[in-house]
């Protein structure tokens, strides 16, 4: 890779690390207007058109952590590059495609960039003042969320307006725009383990993390007891019994189990889950309830792209709170920081259930909910950070990205069987009833106090803001106190 920038520039690093995280969430939003459309545009059944999302899906989770590992291991903003290539790749093979398995090839090298986030937060450790640091991660963390509100509006004019395929030029030109700018401004960090690459255990976790996911994400498709479902949540089970054992004994993990296990670490994985369930229930809920017809007496009839304009804002909200959850991070403990966010994510949802008549009540919710969502994404870095040494941050982040992911896939499954299970009928045609939006938004608002609960258990103690700064290339860099 070229060399990297000689004097780092705070502002300049942050900016373009924010920026790289939102053109990664752009990307996994972009595709969600053409989803119903994918069967006559890849000549291809609806079972089998998914698999151009289950495939970015199943790609991001196996690459998130093992390229966080591997940035650790041979350098941070290398892996960042190699991150924004791929992603870039993905957007040209899929901006040629009219078939389905070129697109379903395109969409898996886009999900390969998934840590891009993860990744940025690391090289922020690494090179920002100590006193910027809770902020721009902060803001780096709330990047996902900001992508991912303002993409759908974007991609549905595009989609409307344009030919479909402009959604992945798109994407490929803002990957390559990012690349450039991380070329040119990100310098690459001095910390790094060294070792060698625990190959067994990439392809343990591979599998596991497949199996686990395909299960989740397939499953209603399939039967939720057919035997290639129940077949594949118990292969889960086995590989990843048998990775951990695997992990807990080799020199050199992939994951360092035994620092995941540290209170403060597994307290906040666990919330992230929590968290990560209640983030996507909004994603799925208010979408739906502003498209439905009118005549259903619930859904307001609204088009793909007022429904992009309306959940807009919420991005905005996120990024907005960034800021704020570092402050009160920094005042308080990031511990109480997250459990507040997750308290506000359960107002907003409990907001939502007795308002959802208007257009107006669905911004007010998404935006309280967003809110709070910015509060916990902005508080986690610091805790994961302030637990593991400087040398492990890029490994460690990028399991709490899987983490949040792993929510976030539970919570499409839960939210699936509901809304097909309590329907309606209108004119021939089921529709998710009232009560079936209301009983997902509960269950969001009860996933929010789950990970309060959790946070709660996290120590008090830990230290709001990590050592920033370069170490030795050995890896021989102090822990913070919290991991000694």
């Amino acid at each position: 890779m070229p060399a990297s920038p000689a004097t780092p520039r705070p502002n300049a690093v942050v900016a373009v690390l924010a920026l790289a995280g939102i053109v990664v969430a752009l990307m996994q939003t972009l595709v969600i207007p053409i989803i119903p459309e994918l069967p006559k545009l890849l000549d291809a059944s609806a079972s089998d058109a998914a698999w151009a999302v289950t495939a970015t899906l199943l790609a991001s989770a196996v690459a998130t952590p093992v390229v966080g590992r591997l940035g650790d291991m041979f350098g941070k903003r290398r892996m960042l590059l190699l991150s924004l290539i791929l992603l870039i790749g993905g957007s040209v093979v899929c901006g040629l495609s009219d078939a389905l398995v070129p697109m379903v090839a395109g969409r898996a090298l886009q999900g390969l960039s998934a840590a891009v986030i993860p990744l940025g937060i690391s090289i922020m450790r690494d090179e920002l003042p100590v006193e910027r640091l809770a902020g721009a991660t902060a803001v780096m963390s709330a990047s996902l969320g900001v992508g991912g509100a303002l993409g759908l509006p974007a991609a549905a004019l595009i989609a409307d307006k344009l030919d479909w395929h402009m959604l992945f030029w798109l994407s490929g030109a803002l990957g390559a725009v990012s690349l450039a700018l991380v070329l040119a401004l990100v310098p690459e960090s001095a910390v790094r383990t060294g070792g060698r690459f625990d190959l067994l255990g990439g392809l343990g976790m591979a599998a596991g993390l497949a199996s686990l996911l395909l299960a989740i994400s397939k499953g209603g498709d399939w039967g939720w007891s057919s035997g290639t479902t129940l077949g594949l949540f118990a292969a889960a089970v086995v590989i990843l019994l048998v990775w951990g054992w695997w992990e807990l004994h080799t020199p050199e993990p992939l994951v360092d189990l035994r620092t995941t296990a540290r209170r403060q670490v597994l307290f906040t994985n666990l919330a992230s889950v929590a968290i990560g369930f209640s983030m996507f229930a909004m994603s799925l809920v208010l979408p739906q309830l502003l498209q439905l017809p009118e005549a259903t007496g619930y859904g307001l009839g609204r088009s793909l792209l007022t429904t992009g304009l309306v959940m807009a804002p919420s991005g905005l909200v996120m990024m907005a709170f960034a800021p704020v959850s570092a402050k009160v991070s920094r005042s308080r403990g990031p511990k109480v920081t997250l459990m507040i966010g997750a308290l506000i994510v359960a107002a907003g949802y409990g907001l939502n259930i007795v308002l959802m008549a208007e257009v107006w009540h669905l911004v007010l919710a998404s935006c309280v909910i967003s809110a709070g969502i910015g509060f916990a994404y902005g508080a986690m870095p610091s805790l994961i950070m302030g637990a593991v040494p400087a040398s492990e941050t890029a490994a460690a982040n990028s399991l709490n990205t899987l983490m949040r992911s792993l929510g976030t896939s539970v919570a499409s499954a839960i939210a699936g069987v509901i809304l097909a299970q309590l329907t309606i009928d209108l004119g021939g045609f089921a529709l998710p009833s009232e009560n079936a939006f209301k009983v997902v938004m509960a269950i969001g608002a009860g996933a929010a106090l789950l990970a309060a609960a959790i946070a709660s258990f996290i120590p008090r103690h830990r230290p709001a803001v990590p050592s920033a700064g370069p170490a030795p290339v050995d890896g021989t860099a102090a822990q913070p106190a919290s991991a000694r």
